[in-house]
């Protein structure tokens, strides 16, 4: 059956794009159609993003061995870019890190794609652990080097645990943007979490203290 046929419209690489690359973003956008369209993830087979993409199936197999590789890329490729660190201090970094967090939050609460795929990974151990090994291990990750670097700046006081304090900066953000769903979240909220759990953390009798 020809894409006329099908309905699905003829697939032009993006002029000045290699093919391979575009052709790898016309399969994830295949299947970021098929999930906004409300088709669940057991559902979504590597016939229909074929079909979706106007690629083939060898094609598919050639970049990814199994589904759930393929939606970790594609939920990583649905959410906004990193912000770069500024580097001028911790409280500055981890602003940034809240920030992009923030900007996540967001989308994800305006996104219907990302709500079902966010809840339907949650009921595929398999994929839920890529996902969390592939994206939410990194960021947090970097969180922790900022700490790190910070208290070798002497910033950060020596006998606190760095990941409890990851957790202490991005839990009241995590809690307001999806636990208690607030309609509105205040301007200025990730420097308010920063500057409030840094206030007992930095060491006694640093300037900012």
């Amino acid at each position: 059956m020809s894409r006329a046929e099908t309905g699905l419209p003829a697939y032009e690489p993006t002029r000045g794009r290699p093919r391979s690359e575009a052709v790898q973003q016309a399969i994830l956008d295949g299947v970021i159609r098929l999930l906004g369209n409300g088709v669940t993830l057991a559902d979504v087979s590597v016939d229909r993003i074929a079909r979706s993409a106007g690629v083939g199936k060898a094609t598919i197999y050639r970049r990814w061995s199994n589904k759930e590789d393929l939606f970790v890329d594609v939920m990583r490729a649905a959410e906004p870019a990193e912000r770069a660190l500024p580097g001028t201090s911790m409280r500055d970094n981890l602003v940034a890190l809240l920030e992009s967090l923030l900007q996540r939050s967001l989308l994800s609460r305006s996104s219907a794609l990302l709500l079902n795929a966010h809840a339907q990974m949650r009921s595929s151990p398999k994929i839920w652990a890529a996902y969390h090994s592939g994206v939410i291990t990194p960021r947090r990750d970097l969180g922790l080097r900022v700490l790190r670097q910070s208290r070798l700046n002497g910033e950060l006081r020596t006998d606190v645990d760095l990941e409890l304090v990851i957790d202490m900066i991005v839990g009241p953000l995590l809690i307001r943007s999806f636990a208690r769903r607030d309609p509105d979240l205040p301007d200025g909220l990730p420097e308010q979490i920063v500057d409030t759990v840094l206030h007992g953390l930095r060491p006694v009798g640093s300037p900012s203290s």
